[in-house]
């Protein structure tokens, strides 16, 4: 990965496949009208996984968007493509996927920027580190790793460039400050988590979209949180404890020395993606204008 510049948020940003027409039209805006944009941020990289990927995990994903065509966006626009690989359940007779492995061959072999897996297995981390050792590896959040002294040892495998903590995690600062440099550039936070902040079922629900994905039967999971039927609200999600929003960041994360951020919402539509991209890059006097862009110029195409 290229060094972090200082006091720089690098986000990573959902739906490398799901949310492909999105930024084909945000990347260019992005690049050519920054001043629309903070200048204390940066696209970190953009994740996500294609439809019927065994890999998967985290998300049902729904992305099909030719593969070929998404690698050479982001070659374009020199931003790391992360794989989302996170499936908690996979065995052995799972490695030889080939849809998974054509993948990691195309992407493996990226010029000017390094791309990267999100994973949860052990198992596969082993197998992509000696078939395909040109990726970076990503500690995923679906291991809910809730518990801090959990986390630093998570923290300080050397396999890893980045850890996802559990979103509970987010704002123990007493702790978190405790961390040395290299310590704080591995961490990446999941800022904009709906979930309550109470659910002990957390680590159940990722494992039933694991399985859902390797095509297994199994027992449906329901969500317990009494508002879980109305979906996702960013609203709603502004309000959990462990958010983290644009003032958290430049006035606690950044002067902190942490600077990886990630949105999540690759199971979310495309108009729900943009409010993200308003909220956490865009300054406010331009979001109307890079809603007129995206909306006006692209509205059949993309929503």
């Amino acid at each position: 990965m290229n060094q972090l510049k200082k006091n720089t948020a690098y986000y990573h940003l959902p739906g490398l496949f799901e949310f492909y027409e999105l930024y084909h039209v945000f990347l260019p805006l992005f690049r050519e009208h920054r001043e629309y944009f903070y200048d204390w941020c940066e696209i970190g990289s953009v994740y996500g996984a294609p439809s019927d990927c065994i890999w998967g995990g985290g998300r049902t994903s729904f992305g099909d968007h030719d593969p070929q065509e998404v690698f050479a966006l982001m070659q374009e626009y020199g931003i790391s493509a992360r794989l989302t690989f996170s499936n908690s359940l996979l065995g052995q007779e799972h490695l030889w996927d080939k849809k998974c492995n054509h993948l990691c061959t195309l992407f493996e072999k990226s010029e000017g920027v390094r791309n990267g897996v999100i994973i949860y297995s052990d198992l596969l981390l082993e197998y992509l580190k000696k078939n395909y050792p040109g990726f970076y590896f990503v500690s995923s959040t679906t291991k809910v790793l809730t518990d801090f002294e959990q986390f630093v040892r998570e923290v300080n495998r050397e396999e890893f460039l980045y850890v996802v903590p559990d979103f509970r995690l987010n704002k123990v600062f007493d702790k978190l400050s405790t961390l040395t440099g290299a310590q704080k550039d591995k961490v990446e936070f999941l800022c904009n988590e709906c979930c309550w902040f109470g659910c002990g079922d957390r680590k159940i629900c990722y494992e039933a979209v694991s399985r859902k994905n390797l095509g297994e039967n199994g027992p449906d999971h329901r969500c317990a949180a009494a508002d879980a039927g109305n979906g996702y609200r960013f609203s709603k999600a502004m309000e959990n404890p462990g958010f983290i929003g644009v003032d958290d960041m430049k006035n606690s994360y950044l002067p902190m020395g942490f600077s990886n951020f990630k949105i999540e919402g690759r199971g979310l539509g495309s108009a729900l993606i943009l409010e993200f991209l308003l909220y956490y890059m865009t300054k406010p006097e331009y979001q109307l204008q890079v809603r007129e862009e995206i909306y006006l110029d692209n509205m059949l195409d993309l929503f």
